[in-house]
């Protein structure tokens, strides 16, 4: 993926071969700090204002202050694609640390915080989104608060990588059975035209696409019940799917190398991926 040349630092933009940090960084050596990713579709985003809310609810509940408002922050985010000439499908991602001051777990005093933003490229995967994708199931081991989207990914990490060596694109995250969501996706179950999927409490990422799925299957008369299913049930699932803002609305045709029905992504999947592609002016 192609990174644009000019970054967001701060509230300055510079060019991304001047973007440094003092070696001794919150985000760095604590995981300190909080991150979005913004898709961006010829030139102009999707779902900016939710993403930007989340950051701030993320920031609040790890007591760190942004240095700007939220009307600020998306006015800069717009000036990026601008100064960018960004035309294309991408994405941005967002990170805020604590900042930068000698290592000590305690909060710095009078630090302002780090934060930066960036523009990729990325085209949608086409292939995936019309054939559907693999999944493995994995334990959750994550800590209590995935509700924060914070830099302590490894946990993630870890499922991506058992994901990826065996040929998966996702990793089915559970905990004693009971599936919470993927390691960087919402999951959904279909059940006799119903759409389940875990409730938005701390053990999740509360998803920007996953509200929006939400309010797409309320625009759709589709039943959308916020509770957890077992592992047990996806073997009797009608349809499965997988949301985030780089995979969107995918199909989930296999399961740990199990067939989900006929092996073809599901009608509601469809009217789901139908809805976005129209919500992001896409279609």
């Amino acid at each position: 993926m192609t990174v644009y040349p000019v970054v967001l630092s701060q509230s300055k933009f510079i060019h991304r071969d001047n973007l440094s940090y003092p070696f001794e960084e919150r985000g760095l050596q604590f995981g300190d700090g909080v991150y979005e990713v913004i898709r961006v579709y010829r030139g102009t985003y999707h779902l900016l204002k939710e993403h930007v809310d989340r950051l701030f609810r993320s920031a609040e509940a790890i007591k760190l202050a942004l240095p700007f408002t939220n009307e600020q922050l998306i006015a800069s985010l717009l000036e990026l694609l601008k100064r960018n000439d960004m035309k294309t499908d991408g994405k941005v991602y967002l990170q805020a640390t604590r900042g930068s001051a000698p290592r000590d777990h305690v909060f710095p005093k009078g630090v302002v915080a780090n934060v930066y933003a960036y523009v990729q490229n990325l085209d949608r995967n086409l292939v995936n989104l019309q054939q559907g994708v693999s999944v493995l199931t994995h334990e959750d081991i994550r800590w209590e608060y995935c509700f924060i989207k914070s830099l302590n990914l490894l946990p993630n990490v870890l499922a991506k990588q058992t994901a990826k060596e065996k040929n998966c694109y996702e990793a089915i995250l559970h905990k004693d059975g009971k599936v919470t969501e993927c390691s960087s996706s919402n999951v959904y179950l279909v059940k006799d035209g119903t759409i389940y999927t875990h409730p938005t409490t701390k053990q999740i990422l509360h998803g920007c696409v996953r509200m929006a799925v939400e309010r797409f299957a309320k625009d759709l008369d589709i039943p959308f019940v916020e509770e957890a299913f077992m592992l047990d049930d996806i073997q009797d699932a009608d349809e499965l799917f997988l949301t985030s803002t780089t995979s969107e609305v995918l199909p989930i045709i296999t399961v740990d190398g199990e067939t989900i029905r006929d092996g073809k992504p599901g009608s509601i999947t469809r009217r789901l991926q139908k809805a976005y592609e129209m919500d992001a002016n896409i279609s």
